[in-house]
């Protein structure tokens, strides 16, 4: 396998030195249970696929991209009941995005889109917090997994572990994937409260009250087919955002 010069934990000094970064990409995941059938590690293996594929597209256009190494762990408070969910507090994440954030405004790379891979996960506020004390920096983020829609490539809608997820993950780790017929149907209870159902309300869900096999969403209908042809679909879409912001100036982000 070749060094592919646009992930850090592959390549070099001697090739860093030589290059002038555009854009850095963190991969951002979480380490929770799947339903009963895909790996804890599903966010960080879809984080790191989409990043790694994204990059090469985008690198391959000609944008000088380098992915940095994935934090595998996300918000899971809801979640604390499942064992070995690991979660990480959004005080956490603005304190580790500080430090990746302030190596390279003084490195001199002022661009940095995170790429998240888990539903929990929401950068919004540690992006204003940031971009605040680092004004050179250009900061966003982009959930890779609706960056096209599901409804063109599956039968099922997937919130977590369901036909989009479990497809994926059939497609990129095909040996991580338990046979489906020993998967959970995904079932899962929503709130009472109306709000909360239009959508205009929110509130956290504690995940062993809403489903019984930690999955939500059905994924018998998976297959890796459908898993590769959404992979390609949604890296194309991730290519061309860091490609159009790597090229972007403070003048043309605004039209």
């Amino acid at each position: 396998m070749e060094i592919r010069p646009y992930i850090l934990k592959e390549t070099n000094w001697k090739a860093i030195r030589e290059t002038s970064f555009e854009i850095a990409v963190l991969p951002w995941g979480a380490t929770e249970a799947h339903n009963y059938h895909l790996p804890y590690g599903t966010d960080v293996i879809e984080a790191e696929e989409v990043a790694a594929e994204s990059a090469r597209i985008a690198w391959a256009a000609g944008t000088k991209v380098i992915v940095l190494p994935s934090i595998p762990f996300g918000v899971n408070t809801g979640q604390f009941d499942v064992t070995l969910d690991i979660n990480m507090n959004p005080s956490t994440q603005l304190a580790i995005l500080h430090d990746v954030v302030d190596t390279l405004n003084r490195q001199g790379i002022f661009k940095l889109l995170i790429l998240n891979s888990h539903g929990a996960n929401n950068f919004n506020n540690a992006i204003r917090e940031l971009g605040l004390k680092f004004p050179e920096m250009f900061l966003c983020s982009c959930n890779w997994f609706k960056a096209v829609d599901q409804k063109q490539f599956f039968i099922h809608k997937d919130d977590h572990a369901g036909e989009m997820e479990t497809s994926v993950v059939m497609h990129l780790a095909p040996h991580l994937v338990l046979p489906l017929n020993e998967a959970g149907d995904g079932a899962a209870k929503q709130f009472s409260f109306t709000a909360m159902q239009e959508g205009w309300g929110w509130a956290e869900r504690r995940w062993t009250a809403v489903t019984k096999d930690t999955g939500v969403g059905n994924p018998y209908e998976s297959s890796a087919e459908k898993g590769k042809k959404f992979f390609h679909a949604a890296t194309q879409k991730v290519a061309e955002l860091i490609t159009q912001v790597a090229k972007s100036t403070a003048d043309n982000r605004y039209i």
